[in-house]
């Protein structure tokens, strides 16, 4: 599991095994056992979220939007 980077205890990252065929970039978040799945194109949206509450995931969301770049740099370096 690539680790894209950290923020707050939370955990970004991808699954190396992400399917067949691979799926679209997305990023999933990890903190105590609580974790979300976010799709970045066309625009960054919850794909799933087990457990965390609407205003962490709100404030997720938006992390995930400023670091989309980052994210995508990651994902290509990794995958490509």
């Amino acid at each position: 599991m690539p680790v894209v980077f950290r923020f707050q205890g939370f955990r970004f990252f991808f699954y190396s095994n992400e399917g067949e065929p691979p799926q679209p970039v997305q990023v999933h978040v990890l903190k105590g056992g609580l974790e979300a799945k976010f799709w970045l194109r066309p625009q960054v949206q919850a794909a799933y979220n087990w457990g965390y509450d609407a205003r962490t995931l709100h404030m997720l969301l938006k992390v995930v939007h400023d670091n989309r770049e980052l994210i995508e740099k990651g994902w290509n370096e990794f995958f490509r």
